[in-house]
């Protein structure tokens, strides 16, 4: 049993860590490689970037309506549809300071996100 359990484990640790949250700073590392053009949506990078901004936005959305459901007011009021372009996100990550740089691409969209669509009190 402790075999199989010990194989299960190093399996594991194999695996590349995809559940690690990426930071701004890899967000913007990542971003700077991929070139601005047409070809850019083909390119895996580019996917790993969206989908990073996806599962933001849904974080974000799913304690938004966590904090509804218990009657608190949330952080973020944020409408149903917003539209970000590429140059509103690496701008906003870039004017960052570099010395916060490490916090999560998803703390940092929930701060853009309380700014930008704050809650009535």
């Amino acid at each position: 049993m402790k075999a199989a359990t010990f194989a299960v484990v190093l399996a594991l640790s194999a695996l590349p860590s995809a559940a690690a949250a990426m930071t701004v700073q890899e967000f913007l590392t990542t971003a700077d490689g991929i070139p601005r053009n047409p070809t850019a949506l083909l390119r895996s990078d580019t996917r790993r970037l969206m989908n990073e901004m996806k599962a933001a936005f849904k974080t974000i959305r799913d304690e938004q309506a966590a904090a509804r459901a218990a009657g608190r007011r949330p952080a973020t009021c944020v409408p149903d549809k917003v539209s970000v372009n590429t140059g509103e996100i690496l701008g906003r990550f870039s004017s960052i300071p570099p010395q916060r740089r490490g916090i999560s691409v998803t703390q940092a969209v929930r701060e853009w996100m309380a700014e930008a669509h704050p809650c009535p009190a």
